[in-house]
């Protein structure tokens, strides 16, 4: 069964109320999404940071065999 690109509520309360904010043009308020900002972006810094500075402290023996071992995961035994 194909997706459905409308996202409009089933329930007539919450459609009729979406009609509305769409017709006055009113956005419904966000929920907050529960995680600090500044949190997030120092997670995402340090991620930038970590697989890079990884690979450069491994040999390329130790580079072949994690690489050996996840196509192992992967496709099977190859």
């Amino acid at each position: 069964m194909p997706k459905r690109s409308s996202k409009k509520p089933h329930d007539l309360n919450r459609l009729a109320s979406v009609i509305v904010e769409e017709a006055t043009g009113e956005a419904p308020e966000e929920p907050p999404s529960g995680k600090n900002p500044a949190a997030v972006e120092l997670g995402r810094l340090g991620g930038l940071k970590g697989g890079p500075a990884r690979a450069k402290k491994l040999t390329a023996e130790q580079r072949r065999e994690i690489a050996r071992k996840a196509a192992n995961k992967r496709w099977g035994n190859i």
